[in-house]
């Protein structure tokens, strides 16, 4: 089997750190590793597969000597920047940010749902955003059997999705709570401990935040359906880690509801926990460190026809960001 190189961008980030993980747990075939990032962070050794590495300065010519692929996870202007400068000497490029999810000629990819937009890629890969990946995997299944008439989303994020910065907050805010040592927010506009912030990433002129036009509009690409209505309302919870998604559906077709739950099931990439009566559905905790979409509190709307409610939980520095780049990247290799 061919060997690949592959060159980490944003190595020693939250999504970076994570992505190293994830490999050791794939094991692709790769030959070369280099990891790379800022200049504060260059010269750091990091542990990788049993072997030492040193973070290197990210640069015009760090991928002057040959990738096969370069997975991005360093921010929006740094992935403006270098994405078509890896690209341009022969890399793929997976990138993580917001910079090409809507340009047309770049494919914005979930494996399980449109692995056949990779290979319409011009050497870069948009990854979605993470709230939309673990919607549009169970989405896609219903959208396939019934048809979906409209979408709306209820989001209740997790810090980790704002970084070490909003991480951060929310420890500070316990440690107020706790012992009262005062301090100052790094990320977000109030307090995220003890509040619910209805204000992820920026405010746009429809009234609407830039992270719930993100989940707006990756959705009908991804699912190749332009013109689907779906509203998204998106807050940040002070849960550490994974989000979770209250997905109201409508079907332009029938259901049965067991039926709906069988396909689920048999879906790749998806569990089903759905016994209200045991308490048992989808929980951050049990979602986090794992791969997988989380479904569960799967019932009827009866306020519309054809209405479904469903409860959605992943890892989003997991399936959301890391696992779903590696993912791509895996099934290149699988599929030449």
């Amino acid at each position: 089997m061919k060997e690949y190189r592959l060159a980490l961008v944003g190595a020693t980030g939250v999504v970076g750190r994570e992505a190293r993980k994830v490999l050791e747990e794939m094991n692709l075939p790769i030959s070369k590793y280099v990891f790379l990032a800022s200049s504060r962070s260059a010269g750091t050794k990091i542990e990788f597969m049993g072997k030492e590495y040193e973070i290197q300065e990210l640069k015009e010519d760090s991928f002057d000597e040959g990738f096969d692929f370069a997975v991005f996870s360093a921010g929006g202007e740094t992935s403006k920047k270098f994405s078509p400068i890896a690209a341009s000497k022969g890399a793929v490029v997976v990138d993580n940010s917001s910079a090409f999810r809507m340009d047309k000629d770049v494919p914005l990819v979930v494996p399980e749902v449109n692995p056949q937009a990779i290979s319409q890629n011009h050497g870069i890969i948009a990854n979605p955003n993470c709230s939309t990946i673990q919607a549009v995997v169970p989405l896609k299944v219903l959208d396939d059997k019934y048809k979906i008439k409209r979408i709306v989303y209820s989001t209740y994020q997790a810090v980790s999705g704002a970084g070490k910065a909003g991480i951060e907050d929310l420890e500070n805010g316990i440690d107020e709570y706790s012992n009262g040592v005062n301090y100052d927010l790094h990320k977000f506009a109030h307090p995220i401990f003890n509040n619910c912030l209805p204000d992820i990433d920026i405010a746009m002129e429809s009234g609407y935040t830039k992270e719930e036009e993100k989940m707006i509009n990756e959705t009908r690409k991804i699912l190749e359906r332009p013109n689907l209505p779906v509203t998204a309302t998106c807050v940040r919870v002070p849960v550490f880690n994974s989000h979770s998604e209250s997905i109201n559906v409508e079907f332009e077709n029938e259901f049965d509801l067991d039926e709906l739950i069988k396909a689920l099931k048999d879906s790749e990439g998806i569990i089903v926990e759905n016994n209200l009566e045991n308490h048992e559905y989808p929980l951050a905790t049990n979602a986090t460190g794992h791969n997988e979409v989380y479904v569960g509190r799967i019932r009827r709307d009866f306020s519309v026809k054809n209405g479904l409610n469903f409860w959605c939980v992943a890892d989003n520095i997991r399936k959301g960001a890391a696992t779903n780049a590696l993912q791509i990247v895996k099934y290149m290799i699988e599929n030449n």
